[in-house]
Formats: C-alpha cells, structure tokens, sequence
C-alpha cells in the first residue's frame, strides 16, 4: 500500500517563509535525497483558508511513496533535507504520515 508524508507549513505572525529558495532549492534537494524511493510530489502553496479566510499555512508538500520500506529507506537519508529547513523559513513544520486510500 502506498503511504504519504505530508509537510505543513503553519503561517504564525513570528514566521516567514522563502518560497523562491524552497520551489528551486528544497524541493530539488528532497527529489535528490529521496531518489528512487520517492514516487512523486505534490506541493501547494497556502492562498486561503476558505472564503474570506487568510490561508493557515505558507505550504503543504506532500511526497508519495510505494510502500512503507521505501518511505523508511528514503527518511533514513533525510539529514540534508531536514538540516536544510532554516534556509527557508523558521516556522516548525508539522509531519502527518498516511496511508494513501485514494
């Protein structure tokens, strides 16, 4: 069964958030990092939380992948990609791991 792991973003009024150097930098380093282990990504830039709601969170990735061993092969190489974080904001992520059912 494939599995996610999605990393959210959270917008508070202490944080900001690099979207240039995360589109370009991060997310090229996760593709590299993860390698083969990865099957895709999926990354949504925060706009809005609803109808006239200002969006919770700068951006949600989301990184697909087959089965739960090549999730745990690609997040034993994760040290560059989590050391990378600071580069580009100084909010804390927050991690949800799933199974995907859809």
């Amino acid at each position: 069964m494939s599995v996610s792991l999605q990393v959210l973003y959270p917008i508070t009024k202490q944080t900001n958030f690099d979207y240039n150097y995360f589109f370009a930098t991060h997310m090229k380093l996760v593709a590299d990092t993860f390698g083969d282990h990865l099957d895709s990504t999926l990354v949504t830039k925060g706009v809005a939380g609803g109808m006239d709601k200002s969006a919770g969170y700068y951006a949600i990735a989301t990184m697909i992948f087959k089965n739960q061993s090549a999730m745990d092969l690609a997040l034993s190489r994760s040290g560059p990609v989590m050391e990378d974080i600071p580069n580009y904001t100084n909010t804390e992520p927050v991690m949800l791991i799933g199974e995907v059912v859809l």
